[in-house]
């Protein structure tokens, strides 16, 4: 084999090498990123009516953006993440009610409104008919 051939195949080699270990570690940046943002469009701007830390400049916005970022690269569950932020915060956090307990009464109520108000009108419309 030719030294021309053998360079050939070092720098082939040496470029599937950093191919392989680009791939291996973008993925796992990009999700952690996709999960930071994912976490900080449910969670309340603190000082602010309504919007996330994601929208907020706030500067208590800022700050758990800032918190969120640092317990995603500790290694901590978006659960954990969200929990930690309630006991902080109040469960008044988070923009989306949990689905346990209390909040499961925010889910349920509007959706009983509903189904009733639908109830009355079909009972109205059968009597005037």
């Amino acid at each position: 084999m030719s030294a021309v051939l053998r360079s050939f195949w070092t720098w082939l080699g040496a470029l599937m090498v950093v191919i392989a270990f680009s791939l291996a570690v973008a993925p796992s940046t990009s999700l952690s990123q996709q999960r930071i943002t994912h976490l900080e469009s449910l969670v309340r701007c603190p000082a602010c009516a309504n919007i996330s830390v994601a929208e907020s400049q706030a500067e208590s916005a800022i700050a758990v953006r800032h918190q969120i970022v640092a317990a995603v690269h500790n290694g901590a569950s978006d659960t954990t993440i969200l929990r930690e932020l309630e006991s902080q915060y109040g469960v008044g956090i988070l923009l989306i009610p949990d689905a346990g307990g209390l909040g499961y009464l925010l889910w349920v109520i509007p959706l009983g409104v509903v189904l009733a108000g639908i109830s009355i009108y079909l009972r109205l419309s059968k009597k005037s008919s």
